[in-house]
């Protein structure tokens, strides 16, 4: 192969892009806060691991972490606390833990969290999803509307508890 095609720098990489920023607002339950502190320490300690390695050659760990570290400093500096003990029981909101029934009567609880925390699999959703926006505001005892790309489906609130 022809050199002349080969790009020789000096062994430092560009800048990963960043990863993206939600434009919605960033709420966040005090796990979720304090999720966010510990993977940033996490990152910061993975970072001081790799840039003490005896052999740097690769670059791109260093380069990933220092990328994640920027985004969790982000989403840390633009961090809305809610704190889900101070909300009132008796409607729907953020961070509370809502259970509902669906049309064959099987129960499923959820809890609206902020979008770093959500995890469908796991019943947090964040507040910008179908489900949420259809739960949000809701009191026990209503229906609601959730508009799934499977079809429509109709729930009914039964209790809304904290977390």
């Amino acid at each position: 192969m022809s050199r002349a095609f080969v790009k020789e720098g000096d062994g430092s990489l560009d800048p990963l892009p960043d990863l993206p920023i939600s434009a919605h607002p960033n709420y966040v339950t005090p796990s979720g806060l304090a999720d966010l502190q510990a993977r940033l320490q996490a990152r910061q300690a993975d970072l001081a691991t790799l840039r003490a390695r005896p052999d740097r050659l690769d670059k791109l760990p260093e380069a990933a972490a220092e990328r994640d570290i920027r985004y969790l400093e982000a989403r840390l500096r633009s961090a809305i606390l809610i704190d889900p003990a101070a909300q009132p029981l008796g409607t729907v909101a953020f961070g509370l833990v809502v259970t509902v029934a669906d049309d064959g009567g099987r129960e499923t609880r959820y809890q609206i969290t902020g979008e770093d925390e959500a995890n469908a699999t796991a019943g947090r959703i964040a507040p910008q999803s179908p489900l949420a926006r259809a739960l949000m505001g809701a009191q026990v005892g209503d229906g609601v509307t959730w508009r799934r790309p499977g079809g429509v489906a109709e729930l009914e609130i039964l209790r809304i508890d904290r977390p």
